[in-house]
């Protein structure tokens, strides 16, 4: 019902991932409302998208969407949210974040920043060593999962909360004025009829 007439091309969804035609501010909006929207609690949608965001600082590539699934799941979150979260880690963000987990991953292992300078940071030096670069990525990003998931609950929580009690009084005040206005209708109906 919603699918598209003809579909993209791969270059165009790559293009899309990049950069998207709707805009950044559009992008964005679109993601409060579709959050806003979505059933289930404030807590369990803040949940789900927290444990999706929180995962996308981890280097286990591949398994995000699954990962954040489970955690939301067992703390009755919002699945769906967790899937929706997961947009926190993509092409513009996955370069710092992962720089950001590996020196920090470095840092708490004790790799001491002589040993970093002589081993550049390269797709090379990834496969030829992929322990020394997953390790540390690991442990800086388990180490930053309860701050990150923190950092999205709390604010967004609050800010669902708030959408949907404005939603419920917008929905409210719509279905009052019908009611009024089926009230003045049938009012109208029965002056006439007496006359």
């Amino acid at each position: 019902m919603f699918k598209r007439r003809k579909k993209r091309a791969v270059v165009a969804r790559v293009r899309e991932a990049f950069w998207p035609s709707l805009g950044w501010a559009r992008w964005v909006e679109y993601f409060r409302h579709r959050l806003g929207r979505m059933p289930g609690t404030p807590y369990a949608i803040a949940c789900g998208f927290a444990f999706g965001a929180a995962i996308s600082f981890t280097p286990f590539m591949g398994f995000h969407i699954l990962f954040a699934g489970l955690m939301a799941y067992f703390a009755r979150g919002s699945v769906l949210a967790s899937a929706i979260g997961t947009v926190v880690g993509n092409p513009w963000t996955f370069p710092f974040i992962w720089l950001g987990i590996f020196k920090l991953g470095n840092l708490i292992l004790g790799v001491s920043a002589e040993d970093l300078q002589t081993h550049r940071l390269s797709f090379g030096y990834l496969l030829d060593h992929p322990w020394e670069v997953f390790l540390p990525m690991a442990v800086g990003g388990v180490t930053v999962f309860a701050p990150v998931w923190a950092a999205f609950f709390f604010p967004l929580r609050r800010a669902i909360a708030g959408y949907q009690h404005r939603r419920f009084l917008r929905r409210q005040s719509k279905t009052m004025e019908r009611a009024r206005r089926a009230v003045e209708v049938a009012a109208g109906r029965t002056r006439g009829g007496r006359r």
